[in-house]
Parts: C-alpha cells; sequence; structure tokens
C-alpha cells in the first residue's frame, strides 16, 4: 500500500512539472512572439508555438496560442496565398483546439472572427458576402459567453478602423469599441488571469495602438 501511495504521489509530481513546464516554455515562446515587429523573428516563433502545440497536443490553449500567431502573420504579409496558407493554419489549431475543449468559448470565438477577417482582408470584394457574417457571427457569439472579453471589442473597433466611411466605419466610428475594450483590459489586469498564460490576456498594446491613431484625427 505504501509504495502505491509512493508511486500515486511520484505520478502527481512529475505530472506537476510537465504542466508548468509547458506554461513556461508557451509564455517564453508567445511573449518573444507578442513582443517584436519583425516579421521573420514572428515567424521563428510562430514555428515553435507550432511545435509546442504537437508536444502538448492534448491542451487547448497550445492550439489557441498557435492559431492566433499564424492570423498575425498575415498582417504584415503582402502576399495573398501565403496569407490563405496561415489561416488555413490558423484553422486547424483553432479546430483542434475546440476539439479539446469539446466545445467553443469565448476565445475560440474570437479567434474564428480573426480568421474570417483575415480572409476578409485577402480580398474584401469577393469574400465578404462570405465572411462578413461569420466574422459578425463569432463576436455576438462570444459577446454572449462572456461580455466583458476586451478582445472581441478590439477586433470590432479595428474592423470598423479599416473600414470605408462611406461604408460605416473610420477612425472616429471605430473609437467607441477602443475605448470599451480598454476599460475591460484594466478590469482584466487587476484578475489572476493577467498573469495565467493559459488565459488568453493579449491585446492591450494593439488597443492602445489603436486608440492613439484614433486620437490624432481629433487633432486634425
Amino acid at each position: 500500500m505504501k509504495k502505491l501511495l509512493l508511486m500515486g504521489a511520484m505520478a502527481l509530481t512529475v505530472t506537476s512539472i510537465q504542466a508548468q513546464d509547458f506554461k513556461a516554455v508557451l509564455e517564453k515562446t508567445f511573449t518573444a512572439f507578442d513582443t517584436t515587429w519583425d516579421q521573420s523573428a514572428k515567424v521563428e516563433q510562430s514555428n515553435k508555438l507550432s511545435l509546442i502545440a504537437k508536444k502538448w497536443d492534448n491542451e487547448w490553449i497550445t492550439h489557441y496560442y498557435a492559431s492566433y500567431s499564424k492570423v498575425a502573420l498575415t498582417y504584415f504579409e503582402k502576399d495573398a496565398a501565403k496569407k490563405d496558407a496561415y489561416l488555413d493554419e490558423a484553422d486547424k489549431e483553432k479546430e483542434d483546439a475546440i476539439s479539446i475543449l469539446k466545445k467553443d468559448n469565448d476565445e475560440t470565438y474570437v479567434l474564428g472572427a480573426m480568421i474570417a477577417n483575415g480572409r476578409l482582408g485577402v480580398d474584401p470584394m469577393a469574400r465578404w458576402q462570405k465572411y462578413g457574417p461569420i466574422f459578425s457571427g463569432d463576436l455576438e457569439s462570444a459577446k454572449d459567453l462572456n461580455p466583458d472579453n476586451p478582445r472581441m471589442y478590439l477586433e470590432q473597433g479595428i474592423s470598423k478602423f479599416f473600414t470605408p466611411k462611406a461604408y460605416g466605419g473610420g477612425k472616429k466610428a471605430a473609437m467607441p469599441y477602443f475605448e470599451k475594450a480598454d476599460a475591460l483590459f484594466a478590469k482584466e489586469a487587476a484578475t489572476p488571469a493577467a498573469n495565467d498564460i493559459t488565459k488568453p490576456h493579449w491585446g492591450k498594446k494593439s488597443n492602445d495602438y489603436f486608440i492613439a491613431q484614433c486620437k490624432q484625427e481629433d487633432k486634425e
């Protein structure tokens, strides 16, 4: 009986160490990805996130960050075919995350909206009818699950920011979404989630950037 208890305790210890290792590696790699503006460095860190997702294949969050990184790579990629290829990878990783969770959560819905927006951005005129409703629908689903998710409002703001004024977009139309996100990022920063890599809390820097851009219009 003592041997069985000892073996059980050792197994729990090993599991705990493995979990800590996965969190540490994931946080270090994602931070490196999220804090560089160099595209080649982003590609390198994104590839590492994909490897982490393969190594810790049963953790939904590893697939989530791998997916997010592929979407983010499209922001500074000019080649349409490469953008779609990154988004294909993002879609697969997102579906792997959902499969592990057994359902969508608010973060996977936001991720789905990001992927749809990325698809739309490749060829807006040809794709808006298909991907526009997916983008809006995923964000509505995220809001139903968690109306306090700041990334949801960030993505809505970004969409408005890059939509022509003639179609209801522009800086002034986007600003309320960024302001809403800003308040929710502040609220999120005061919770334990702000220090837990398994609880997505990215987006504050991007939101600050877009707020600054919107304020510049007010001075003109």
